[in-house]
């Protein structure tokens, strides 16, 4: 388990470099690039110590610090990206499981049904219509930003949530309920797409979990078909697909882009498209090197825990069968 950790985590070494050489060439070979003119190793260098130190330079657009703006938009989109995970995970890990289990039936079919159009609705379409039924039709739900205007919440940690809950306002209960509000709807858009993805993968595996000896055994010794799946089943069909669901997280970084633009919240993937129209190079060279790295890790965590989970699959002897 160490080796493979330590393997992974060379690899990510390795890809961060040729990340840096990516990053890099936007703020050299770009026009108006602020590295540009310099001999192309000192530049480098001077690139590499500055990212070391946190510093990506200044925006070309409001001569602000660039690493400023990434403490400010990096948790919204964080704070959306976690809550929405965790949203389909908590939906479409049991819909998945009892998809698997009456496979074929119609229970079955009704749930793929529901994955498959959820899958195949666009997300700016979906974040579109839910603006216009919640909150134009029903006025039940606000439109955009992150609270209401009236509420001067200072930002302490860049989490909505945290920060009206951290405020020493008279009105802090009211400022996190606005903040909880504005959040429905984009949580709401952007955890469709990856809870129809853990369905269909926890579907697969539970219905391969089944399948399997042991669980005709269980049932053979007169176990609930309740006990087993939660002494079984679940045990057995969540580490194949904790890898692929690193993946699913970092779709979502890009899922998360559409949704921040058509509700106008301040997180970095509207910052991001806001820079490229702008062609801000210094502000998209930056934003290529978070979001490239924070999917890296996060692949490489999910790879890390499901080799914990099944160490055995890593042995150099271990041959499944």
């Amino acid at each position: 388990m160490i080796i493979f950790t330590l393997r992974r985590i060379l690899l990510l070494l390795i890809t961060l470099f040729f990340l840096t050489l990516v990053s890099f060439s936007l703020s050299y070979f770009t026009p108006h690039a602020p590295l540009k003119g310099a001999a192309m190793l000192d530049a480098y260098q001077f690139y590499f110590v500055s990212l070391l130190h946190w510093d990506f330079g200044v925006s070309s657009i409001n001569g602000q610090a660039i690493s400023e703006q990434l403490r400010e938009v990096f948790p919204a989109t964080m704070s959306l990206c976690l809550l929405a995970f965790t949203l389909s995970l908590f939906i479409g890990i049991p819909l998945g499981i009892i998809a698997g289990v009456m496979r074929g039936k119609w229970q079955d079919t009704v749930i793929s049904t529901f994955a498959l159009l959820g899958f195949s609705i666009p997300v700016f379409w979906l974040a579109l219509l839910l603006i216009l039924f919640f909150s134009l039709h029903l006025n039940w739900l606000p439109i955009s930003s992150r609270f209401n205007l009236l509420y001067q919440v200072q930002p302490i940690t860049g989490f909505a949530l945290l920060d009206a809950w951290l405020s020493d306002s008279p009105y802090r209960s009211e400022m996190v309920a606005s903040a909880l509000r504005h959040m429905i709807l984009p949580i709401a858009a952007l955890a469709v797409a990856p809870t129809t993805e853990v369905v269909r993968l926890m579907r697969i595996s539970t219905d391969d979990v089944l399948n399997k000896n042991y669980i005709k055994a269980a049932a053979t010794r007169g176990l609930s078909r309740l006990t087993i799946i939660r002494r079984h089943v679940l045990h057995n069909a969540l580490p194949p697909i904790i890898p692929k669901l690193g993946l699913q997280f970092s779709n979502m970084l890009t899922l998360a882009m559409i949704t921040e633009m058509v509700f106008s919240w301040p997180g970095l993937g509207r910052w991001l498209i806001i820079a490229m129209r702008q062609q801000d190079y210094a502000a998209i060279s930056a934003g290529v090197m978070v979001v490239s790295t924070l999917v890296i890790t996060i692949n490489l965590l999910a790879e890390i825990l499901s080799a914990a989970t099944k160490p055995l699959k890593n042995k150099a002897w271990y041959a499944p069968r």
